[in-house]
């Protein structure tokens, strides 16, 4: 049955109010959506999982003996991961050993030549003294007649002979008081720069195993048996994955109610929108990412382009949920902030350093350790004698 242009009209308008219908409800369900949720988030998919990546140098020289760990490894922290042929530093350190026992024992010389000058000094001092009692006798004698003026000229010159002998021992033993004044054969200069010299040998050869300061995942491992390392040379990272954060790059025109503090739901590309993270916004990077670029713009040129920055802002994810759902640093997300908690200053970072990433102490012991072993080498060499040396008081 053909159509009338009646029902046509009634169509064509039924159609069209069907559509203009649909348009309302879906400006109105879209504008309920914004006022009630949208406008008191902030959401960028411009945001990527964060975390540190701890390199690990060689301290010391040598020729890489061994490899002990591959790429992908789970490392515990103090973990050898790398040995080196430690024959060099072997010998340099029972070099350096053999200066600190040869120092003890040239110090312990030192104090019994004080010794010895000093008893010089009290000998000299005595037969000074003998010689004045019998050039007073003399003199007396003299006036009585009983002893010649040559006796008594001789004792005059024995005894300036003797003051002179005196005082160039006491000149000598200051020369040695200088080098042992005010120390004793423990802490003795000599002994304490010899020391510094086998702490650095041991910690060279301690060094030679190169250990995890922290624990975490091996990656980018770039040594190889046979490399020949110097200090500073790279060996690997490690990559805990217990403690990552987001860094999502907002546009400047969106930051200004975003503030430390609020809490923020980030979905990763890896497990789709059905993972959900929940996380805290705990800093805002003092700058746009491109004051920090490798090639900062300069506005202050003729041809200035207008264009809008991004804002990096480090979102905290919880740990529970990373044991669960396992991130790994640069994978892609979705982030979105809760802004509609109270302002308060965008200065006021929450951010903490209480992983334990942030701390090692791996290599404390190298120093205790090689302290404890130069004592012992200092007190074996020490022999027998006093540890401060005889106190002398030299006569005048």
């Amino acid at each position: 049955m053909p159509l009338s242009r009646k029902n046509i009209r009634f169509r064509r308008e039924f159609l069209l109010k069907i559509v203009m219908a649909a348009v309302a409800i879906g400006a109105a369900i879209a504008l309920l959506q914004w006022f009630f949720y949208e406008r008191h988030w902030v959401t960028t998919d411009n945001a990527y999982v964060a975390g540190n990546i701890i390199p690990v140098q060689a301290d010391a020289t040598g020729v890489v003996a061994a490899v002990l760990a591959e790429e992908t490894q789970f490392v515990k922290k103090d973990e050898v991961l790398v040995r080196l042929d430690g024959q060099r530093a072997r010998a340099a350190l029972a070099q350096a050993e053999a200066d600190l026992g040869r120092a003890v024992r040239a110090v312990g010389a030192l104090y019994a030549q004080r010794n010895q000058v000093c008893q010089r000094v009290i000998a000299r001092a005595a037969l000074r003294d003998r010689t004045r009692h019998d050039l007073a006798r003399y003199r007396q004698a003299a006036e009585s007649g009983a002893s010649s003026r040559q006796v008594l000229q001789n004792a005059e010159d024995q005894l300036a002979a003797l003051e002179a002998d005196l005082r160039e021992a006491q000149a000598e033993y200051q020369a040695v008081e200088a080098r042992v004044g005010g120390v004793t054969r423990m802490n003795h200069p000599d002994i304490e720069a010899a020391k510094a010299k086998y702490y650095d040998a041991y910690i060279e050869f301690a060094r030679q195993n190169i250990r995890a300061p922290a624990s975490g995942f091996v990656a980018k491992r770039r040594v190889q048996v046979g490399d020949r390392m110097r200090p500073g040379d790279p060996i690997l990272n490690i990559v805990p994955l217990d403690h990552l954060w987001v860094e999502a790059n907002l546009w400047e025109n969106r930051m200004a109610r975003v503030r430390p503090g609020q809490p923020a739901i980030i979905t990763a590309d890896l497990y789709g929108s059905k993972q959900i993270y929940h996380g805290e916004v705990v800093g805002l990077v003092p700058g746009s990412g491109a004051v920090f670029a490798t090639l900062p713009p300069d506005n202050a040129t003729g041809n200035f382009i207008r264009i809008v920055q991004r804002i990096p802002v480090r979102i905290a994810l919880r740990t529970d949920e990373l044991e669960k759902q396992p991130l790994r640093p640069g994978l892609s997300t979705v982030a979105s902030i809760d802004v509609s908690g109270p302002l308060q200053s965008p200065n006021q970072s929450i951010v903490k350093t209480t992983a334990n990433e942030y701390l090692t102490n791996i290599y404390e012991r190298d120093l205790a350790d090689a302290k404890a072993r130069a004592e012992k080498i200092v007190k074996d060499n020490v022999a027998g004698a006093s540890v401060a040396g005889a106190v002398c008081t030299p006569a005048q």
